[in-house]
This record gives structure tokens, sequence and C-alpha cells, in this order.
């Protein structure tokens, strides 16, 4: 059974830092994408940031409205994928998820793509 589970969530004032993890179990990890998706009240769930699989290249993508503030890694051994967001705005208030697919590089930004998710964690920013 796969598994996707979110942490470090929470509430951080207008340009501070915070750091989400992403643990995952019952897939095999090095075969996979990671994701960071986010949803905020009444907008479409957006993508963030992916780390690609190893077999594809490995590199890293971000959103152009989160690029040069957060980074998205991963750790391989411990299964788990990491996104440190810093100087963070109010836009960046929504429930953070993460999610894992085997799509084409091309398609890896699509939500469509990704088959299994996490519950999500609440990210605030707020004075």
């Amino acid at each position: 059974q796969v598994q996707l589970a979110e942490s470090g969530g929470g509430l951080v004032q207008p340009g501070g830092s915070l750091s989400l993890s992403c643990a995952a179990s019952g897939l095999t990890f090095l075969n996979y994408h990671i994701a960071w998706f986010r949803q905020a009240p009444g907008k479409e769930r957006e993508f963030v940031a992916v780390t690609a699989r190893p077999g594809s290249g490995g590199a890293n993508y971000y959103a152009d409205s989160v690029k040069g503030r957060f980074t998205v890694s991963r750790d391989n051994g411990k299964r788990m994928v990491f996104l440190q967001m810093n100087s963070l705005q109010p836009d960046d208030t929504a429930v953070y998820y993460c999610a894992s697919s085997q799509a084409a590089l091309s398609a890896i930004r699509q939500t469509t793509m990704y088959y299994y998710w996490g519950q999500g964690t609440q990210v605030t920013v707020s004075s």
C-alpha cells in the first residue's frame, strides 16, 4: 500500500521560512518523481516543485512563482523529499501536498500525471 505523508506545515510571518517533509512508503522510491503541489481556498491545485527520479536525470524543477525561494531535495536512502521554503508571502498560503509519478519529463508538472497523494499539510503566511 503506497503512502505519502507530509509534515512541517504551520503559521509563519511574511518573509519567514518553513520546511516541509514527505515520507514515502509502499513504492520503489527510486522509480518515482516526487512533487509538491499546493491548493489555496477557491483555487485549483497547482504545481510547486518536483525532484525527478534518478533514472530520468534527477533534476529539480520549479514553478516560476517559487523559483529562487523554494528548494526541493530528496533523500533516497530515507525515502523522503523535502521542500525548503524561504521568503514566504501571503500568496504562498495553501495546503501543500506531495505526490508521486512515473510520467515522462515533459509532463512532470501536470497534476493529472500524479496517482498517489499525501493528505496535505497547511501552510499559512500571515502577520
